[in-house]
C-alpha cells in the first residue's frame, strides 16, 4: 500500500499495543493519526471505532488499524459503516488474504491474544499487500446491503 495517512484506534485493552504500533509505524515513515484511547482506563470501543471508520470512509485516512481485547467488538462496530471492510487478523497470512481477496481497509487486532512482534508482522503484511481484484472485485461489491 502506498505510504499514506493511516489511522489507529484502540480501547483500553489494546492501548499498550497501539502505543507500540504508533511508534513502529512512525519509524517506518507512515503518517499515523492516533484516534485514541490515550490510557488504560476502561472505555467503550465504539467511541474510537466510529471516528476511525468515518475517517477511512471519507478518504481522510487511507486505511486503519484497530485494536481491542479480542478484536471482535471493534471489528463489529467498524463493519456497521457501509464503506468499511474491517478484517480480524491474528496471523500475517490472514492479513494478506484480507487485503488480497477482500480489499480490507481496516486491520483489526486481538491485543490480548498476540504479541507486539506478531502485531507488527501482521500490520506489515496488511500494508504491503494489494487488492487482487478480478473475481474478488465482484464479491467485494456484493458486501454492502443495498
Amino acid at each position: 500500500m502506498e505510504r499514506q495517512k493511516i489511522g489507529i484506534a484502540s480501547d483500553h485493552a489494546g492501548y499498550q499495543m497501539k502505543e507500540f504500533l504508533v511508534g513502529y509505524l512512525d519509524g517506518m515513515g507512515w503518517d499515523v493519526h492516533d484516534l485514541g484511547t490515550h490510557s488504560e482506563e476502561s472505555m467503550d470501543y465504539p467511541d474510537v471505532a466510529h471516528p476511525l471508520a468515518r475517517a477511512v470512509e471519507s478518504g481522510e485516512l487511507g486505511c486503519g488499524i484497530a485494536l481491542c481485547g479480542s478484536g471482535n467488538g471493534i471489528s463489529m462496530t467498524l463493519n456497521k459503516h457501509r464503506g468499511i471492510r474491517a478484517a480480524l487478523c491474528w496471523t500475517p497470512e490472514i492479513a494478506e488474504l484480507a487485503r488480497k481477496h477482500n480489499d480490507a481497509n481496516i486491520c483489526s487486532l486481538p491485543a490480548r491474544f498476540i504479541e507486539n512482534t506478531t502485531a507488527a508482522e501482521i500490520v506489515d503484511r496488511f500494508l504491503d499487500t494489494a487488492f487482487e481484484g478480478g473475481r474478488h472485485q465482484t464479491r467485494v461489491e456484493k458486501i454492502p446491503v443495498k
